[in-house]
């Protein structure tokens, strides 16, 4: 078996600032998202890129943008809580953005439909708060559509809809996403996208705050930055498929990602558990069968990275390349990469 190059089983997921270059693609992904509506103009894209280009940035999947967000700094206080698209966003232009306000405010976010569940809108909001923590920025606030009012607009309110969606026995694909990532529903405003025929013209009016906020002349550095992990205790189950370990293993990571954490870490030799899918091999011959699911591993493990967007350190996997067998660890990075260490010092048995 010759040696396994992990560049054939990476995929590349990018966030990244939007150039003018990208305004065909940026309408394509309008027209997919928000049907029968007007996309920007190319007039609009430029001069958002001209007013705050920091503010305008995509998620690119394999080099083809898949999700983009829009963003301006404001001073809120400027402006009534009950304000509209246009008003908030110079119908789109942003002239009114201001570098010494307090609030990010959000525009617009979009997402491939044939994208969903990368967790794509949390990448973009992630992008979104770290901005406002660079910027020390008060606060972030949307305007958030609610697409899937326009369904029972008929036999509720939308404020009965939005507390369905908040208590969950309702979804919503904005308005679920939006608290999922910190959110908080501070009120409804009535004809913010009158255009917005799923949404009725209503919108949500959301903040999240920044509690890494200083107030200006307070500021200190900031040496060192938190991260969250889960480390994960594993055990070994018998199984007989290889889906069976799959679906083990996508359960932690699962709610690794629910736990917002920036790493999951398996423990050492965790495909080991396949041994059970082999009857009657010696233990030699088990081992060197084992590194024939590396493949099913690897593709498996970065597949869960992207989705769940959470990095992964994979444990360890036999890996057998150019007939010597190696014990590698492998680590599957959220945007689709993914990096190898082979042991330093096999124990006596392992040589």
């Amino acid at each position: 078996m010759t040696r396994i190059d992990v560049e054939d089983f990476e995929r590349q997921l990018e966030v990244r600032p939007i150039r003018i270059d990208d305004y065909d693609r940026l309408v394509e992904l309008q027209h997919a998202c928000f049907p029968g509506m007007e996309p920007w103009s190319r007039k609009q894209l430029e001069s958002q890129l001209r007013m705050f280009a920091p503010g305008q940035i995509c998620v690119t999947l394999d080099g083809e943008i898949v999700a983009s967000s829009s963003s301006l700094i404001v001073d809120f206080d400027h402006y009534e809580d009950f304000h509209d698209w246009k008003v908030i966003s110079d119908n789109g232009y942003i002239r009114n953005h201001d570098d010494e306000g307090d609030t990010l405010y959000g525009i617009e976010i979009m997402v491939d439909p044939q994208c969903r569940g990368l967790k794509l809108a949390r990448r973009l909001y992630d992008a979104r708060k770290a901005l406002a923590r660079e910027r020390n920025l008060r606060s972030i606030i949307i305007g958030g559509r609610i697409p899937g009012y326009g369904r029972h607009a008929r036999e509720m309110t939308a404020r009965e809809y939005v507390e369905k969606v908040m208590d969950k026995t309702l979804y919503d694909p904005v308005l679920t996403a939006q608290l999922a990532n910190g959110f908080q529903l501070r009120r409804l405003i009535p004809n913010y996208l009158p255009d917005d025929s799923e949404s009725k013209g209503y919108a949500t009016f959301l903040a999240w705050d920044n509690l890494d906020y200083e107030p200006p002349g307070k500021r200190r550095f900031r040496a060192v930055s938190n991260i969250r992990l889960c480390v994960v205790q594993y055990m070994m189950r018998p199984i007989d498929y290889f889906e069976s370990f799959k679906t083990q293993i996508e359960y932690f990571v699962d709610t690794a990602s629910d736990y917002k954490c920036d790493f999951v870490v398996f423990p050492e030799l965790i495909t080991s558990q396949l041994l059970a899918t082999f009857r009657g091999d010696r233990p030699a011959q088990a081992v060197r069968k084992l590194a024939e699911y590396t493949p099913k591993y690897l593709e498996t493990f970065r597949d869960l990275a992207m989705r769940y967007a959470v990095n992964i350190v994979g444990g360890s996997q036999f890996t057998l390349e150019d007939d010597q067998l190696y014990n590698v660890a492998y680590l599957f990075r959220r945007d689709g990469t993914i990096g190898k260490q082979y042991k330093i010092q096999p124990t006596a048995d392992e040589r």
